[in-house]
């Protein structure tokens, strides 16, 4: 069964696996302690945290070992800000920042710092010169990703580091999905990542720190990882992140070729094999392995179970596979298509022939959730005649409101308005999206007299 959700897990790197089970047997004593078990332990961890740091482009000093990628950003978040409180309380933040930094944000919002959100662009990139703008006297920290988890556009990192050194603001970088492929560009002065991305165990993350970084750490502390993560290690988990992390990168430059071209070939065919699709993320400056479209007139949840049927395991960003039932902040920072997400990022080793398999299938899985919803063939022609149409989607979920306006859009006359009524919140983002897709102008919302939201279209063309 092709397993194309590596964004989310990679699988166990056979590296990972013949490290773990060697140091169960040899790093199971305390690597503090002076006599023979725990020296080997300590000779473990020190060659664990020197491939580590290499890897990362720091000195073994400066990284530490945290229980989880998370739990690494929130403690350099919350370190640097204690740290920097005299300096000012301001933390800036790119819109699209995985959830880890910005739940951090809004704990920090709570607790009456002040939290400033770089938009985006369409391709899921912050601009270089607005990040640099949002950087003042009393910025504490800034944080930027070095990939985006869900579409894959590489962010400025380079030019963004630039900006925090002239400003004196430190730079943290969240590099979860990239430092597999490679070190990350610029003089950051904060790194993130977890093993589990790379195909490490789950369970372990990285925090570097360069030297010179005001740094306190929060909470209760002990003499363990410099005491910015106290607890006893995971010493096997450890050196089994360290030794994957230093196989991927020898495979990188060679895998991420491989797998680069099948992605290409996915963005190039899915919009030729499936009508209606938005293939969105920068198509050049990406991660090589990943690749997310959206398709119109179909629920993301139902579309990702039905690929499950055909054996395919792939994500998605769309509103009805998330616990906040509301679309990916993601695609909303974008202003891209959210129904119908599908995020596929390939594993090592992926095969050509699976991804083919995957494009056979796709169209007809796409066509048969379409039918089953009702959804319109193709774009009807405008009437002569006719005037505003109202649709009440009160009620029903995306795509439904989207499906309902384009089975009407056809009876608008050519300057004619459509107003759909949703109180999902998704709509606020597809309907705008359809709009562009379909060349269409999009007027603007309004509050509904009879509850949620009034969406008004114009036909154009």
């Amino acid at each position: 069964m092709p397993y194309f959700d590596a964004a989310s897990a990679a699988p166990l790197h056979p590296v990972a696996r013949q490290a773990l089970l060697a140091s169960l047997d040899e790093g199971w004593a305390d690597p503090a302690r002076l006599y023979r078990e725990g020296r080997r332990a300590r000779l473990l961890l020190d060659a664990a945290r020197e491939a580590a740091a290499e890897a990362v482009g720091c000195r073994p000093d400066e990284l530490v070992f945290t229980p989880s990628g998370t739990r690494a950003v929130h403690a350099g978040i919350s370190g640097v800000l204690a740290a920097r409180r005299r300096v000012g309380n301001r933390l800036v933040v790119s819109a699209v920042e995985h959830s880890s930094v910005l739940h951090a944000a809004e704990t920090h919002a709570a607790a009456g710092g002040a939290v400033t959100e770089v938009p985006v662009g369409r391709s899921g990139a912050v601009d270089a010169a607005r990040f640099a703008a949002a950087l003042d006297s009393g910025t504490a920290l800034a944080c930027l990703q070095s990939a985006n988890h869900e579409v894959g556009t590489e962010q400025p990192v380079a030019e963004a580091a630039e900006a925090c050194r002239a400003a004196g603001v430190p730079l943290l970088v969240d590099a979860a999905q990239s430092l597999g492929w490679g070190p990350v560009d610029g003089d950051w002065s904060l790194l993130t990542a977890s093993a589990h991305k790379w195909g490490g165990p789950a369970g372990v993350g990285l925090l570097a720190v360069r030297k010179g970084v005001r740094f306190a750490p929060q909470g209760p502390s002990d003499e363990r990882e410099s005491g910015r993560a106290p607890g006893f290690e995971n010493l096997p988990a450890i050196v089994a992140a360290a030794a994957s992390l230093r196989a991927v990168r020898a495979e990188a430059e060679t895998e991420g070729a491989r797998l680069r071209a099948l992605v290409d070939r996915i963005r190039a065919r899915v919009p030729e094999l499936v009508p209606d699709v938005e293939v969105v993320g920068d198509p050049v400056r990406r991660l090589p392995h990943l690749v997310t479209f959206s398709c119109l007139y179909v629920d993301g949840e139902t579309l990702l179970h039905e690929l499950d049927r055909e054996g395919f395991s792939v994500s998605s960003g769309s509103s009805c596979t998330s616990s906040t039932l509301t679309p990916s902040h993601v695609l909303r920072a974008m202003g891209v298509l959210s129904e119908g997400n599908v995020r596929v990022s390939l594993p090592a080793g992926t095969a050509a022939e699976d991804v083919d398999r995957f494009l056979d299938v796709l169209p007809r899985v796409v066509a048969e959730v379409r039918e089953r919803l009702g959804a319109p063939a193709a774009a009807a022609a405008p009437t002569a005649a006719g005037g505003p149409l109202v649709v009440d989607a009160l009620g029903k979920r995306c795509p439904i409101p989207v499906i309902e306006l384009a089975k009407v859009f056809g009876e608008v006359p050519m300057g004619g308005t459509v107003t759909v009524l949703s109180d999902d919140e998704a709509a606020r983002l597809d309907i705008p999206a359809w709009c562009e897709m379909r060349g269409q102008e999009y007027v603007g919302e309004e509050p509904s007299p009879r509850g949620g939201t009034a969406y008004v279209v114009r036909r154009v063309s």
